[in-house]
């Protein structure tokens, strides 16, 4: 059983690397804030989910949200952070199909 609600399994490489490696991204269920775990104010409803980037671990996040709902929305919107790394990273579903469809010049 997954530790994860949600997951997408990519394969990434290094840009001019070419080696394809796994990448799991993972959405953790989300918690309500402690209040002495942050130094703004909660209200016992806002919530926070962690997003694993497991093979790019340095790259994980958390996302918080007015409630668990819109912290799940906000977390599973994982493309501007992709889209973020493509800089350093080249991005492919499972199958090997580029993550990103490739735009014509």
């Amino acid at each position: 059983m997954s530790r994860y609600i949600a997951e997408r399994h990519l394969l990434f490489s290094g840009k001019n690397d070419g080696v394809r490696k796994n990448l799991t991204v993972g959405i953790c269920a989300p918690k309500v804030v402690a209040q002495d775990k942050v130094q703004f104010s909660v209200d016992g409803v806002m919530s926070i989910c962690h997003v694993d980037m497991e093979g790019l671990d340095e790259h994980s996040f958390d996302v918080y949200g007015t409630d668990s709902m819109q912290a799940v929305n906000l977390a599973s919107n994982i493309e501007a952070v992709i889209k973020r790394l493509s800089d350093e990273y080249d991005f492919f579903w499972a199958s090997g199909e580029p993550y990103f469809e490739e735009v014509s010049p």
